[in-house]
């Protein structure tokens, strides 16, 4: 702070000021100096200051102003929308055309911020995520459907002319998701089976009814735990690398030039495909079975005491022919509907690995839902028949 030579107190330093001065009874804001970065910090507070102490008309002079840059001018510019705010009436007078120049282009760059968003209420993300996934869905029966037409439609032209089955295709995808998935299809099913037959016989036991343990294991392994663990794992094994396949043709264009020599890319990649996972899944589904009967069986000799000729006898009493065929019928509907969910990921994937990746991870979750939801459907409908 300093004395002017009009006896008015200013905010000063030695190279920067702003200056109160009353001339005649009119009260003139006075820059001087340097208004550069460097002084911004003292500049910044005489004019906060000088903003608290106008409160009549002001004329703010620039002509002591030795140098100024877009610091200098956006705190000039401060000063101005301040005054303005308090309703203080104010002219700027003198300083050079380069000042001004430079003023109104602080004045042009100067935006009004976009107001805060504000966050929707829990309530609502609710709401707006039911409506995208309902919309969502509406659009995923569409493309489903669309790739089951084109399936449909390469298959009759197939049985019309039976060259058009790619037999070598079909065969090649046969082995990827039938052969090569027989290990860990087969240790799952023990396993399950293993595991359900000690549970069973944990909790049977206090009753003395540990030889009903083959009549759970029977049933729920031939009726419902067999197929649905198979096309589980198959819609995390086989399903994902079609998705990621058939997205990465996508990526290079392959499917485009397929497109452009002739061919229909649904025939051609997504038919052979399906037709696999049809013949493979039924077929995996059958040896998963048999591996968690195994599994069962060992621990029903091991746990309950009971022996495999005696689980066999027990097994055949238990559960009807009926029964395996009930988890072998869904088999087929849920390798087409694995398929379909894949082939219409993997079209969708955009040009980026990102988009790959977020594909094929939608392709396996939506394949494993749809895959429960279908196992549901088919156990309200046998049950309804008496099946």
């Amino acid at each position: 702070m300093a004395l002017s030579e009009s006896g008015v107190v200013v905010s000063a330093t030695d190279l920067a000021s702003l200056d109160f001065v009353d001339a005649d009874g009119q009260l003139r804001i006075v820059a001087r100096g340097r208004w550069m970065l460097d002084e911004a910090n003292h500049l910044e507070a005489a004019v906060d200051d000088a903003v608290s102490r106008i409160d009549g008309k002001v004329t703010i002079d620039l002509d002591e102003i030795d140098h100024v840059d877009t610091s200098g001018a956006w705190l000039l510019t401060r000063l101005e929308r301040s005054l303005e705010a308090k309703g203080v009436s104010y002219e700027v007078a003198g300083g050079t055309q380069n000042i001004h120049r430079l003023l109104e282009a602080v004045h042009s760059a100067e935006r009004e911020p976009p107001p805060r968003r504000k966050h929707p209420s829990v309530g609502r993300d609710l709401l707006e995520g039911v409506g995208r996934a309902m919309y969502g869905s509406a659009n995923d029966l569409e493309a489903g459907l669309s790739i089951l037409g084109g399936v449909t439609l390469g298959f009759i032209k197939a049985l019309a002319q039976p060259a058009r089955f790619r037999f070598t295709s079909i065969i090649y995808h046969i082995d990827r998701t039938g052969l090569r998935a027989v290990p860990i299809i087969s240790l799952m099913s023990l396993l399950i089976g293993a595991i359900i037959a000690q549970q069973s016989a944990f909790q049977l036991r206090p009753f003395g009814a540990e030889v009903y343990v083959v009549d759970l294991v029977g049933v729920l392994v031939l009726r419902e735990l067999g197929v649905l663990l198979t096309a589980i794992m198959i819609a995390g094994r086989s399903g994902s690398a079609f998705t990621a396949e058939i997205g990465s043709m996508k990526m290079r264009e392959e499917i485009d030039a397929l497109s452009v020599i002739g061919l229909n890319p649904t025939e051609v990649l997504v038919m052979p495909r399906i037709l696999a996972l049809i013949i493979a899944l039924p077929m995996l589904t059958f040896l998963a079975d048999i591996a968690a009967l195994i599994g069962g069986g060992l621990v029903a000799w091991i746990y309950v005491g009971l022996p495999p000729s005696a689980f066999i006898m027990r097994l055949r009493d238990a559960v009807a022919l009926n029964t395996l065929f009930v988890g072998l019928i869904k088999a087929p509907f849920m390798a087409l509907i694995i398929g379909i969910i894949a082939a219409t990921e993997g079209f969708r994937v955009q040009g980026s690995a990102e988009s790959l990746g977020a594909r094929t991870t939608s392709s396996v979750v939506k394949a494993i839902f749809m895959v429960i939801v279908v196992d549901g459907v088919f156990a309200i409908y046998f049950s309804a028949v008496s099946y």
